[in-house]
């Protein structure tokens, strides 16, 4: 960890000025300094494909609103049947909607 002095050393010598400027114009052209991605979860991407509330999906599901936030977020798996039919929402949501589950 860096004490006062060590930070007052390092930036004495920078121009945060031309720092400012160099970072406004990277963004002007499209230029990221740094990129995240997020891979959705089975979960929520079944539920985006499906398109409802996380309420009515839970409901179709069966499973609590909670249990339905938890695999969204990654903290829980969902296991068996349930899997499966994530899997089946997301390669045909059509299927759910034609059986009148969604």
């Amino acid at each position: 960890m860096r004490n006062d002095k060590d930070l007052a050393t390092r930036d004495a010598g920078r121009d945060l000025g031309a720092e400012l400027l160099a970072s406004v114009k990277a963004m002007k052209a499209n230029e990221a300094a740094r990129v995240t991605k997020v891979t959705p979860t089975l979960a929520a991407e079944a539920r985006a494909k499906v398109g409802l509330s996380q309420k009515a999906f839970a409901a179709m599901l069966q499973v609590s609103a909670r249990t339905l936030q938890e695999w969204e977020q990654g903290r829980r798996e969902p296991t068996g049947a349930a899997q499966t039919l994530l899997r089946v929402a997301v390669k045909h949501p059509e299927a759910l909607q034609d059986l009148g589950v969604a």
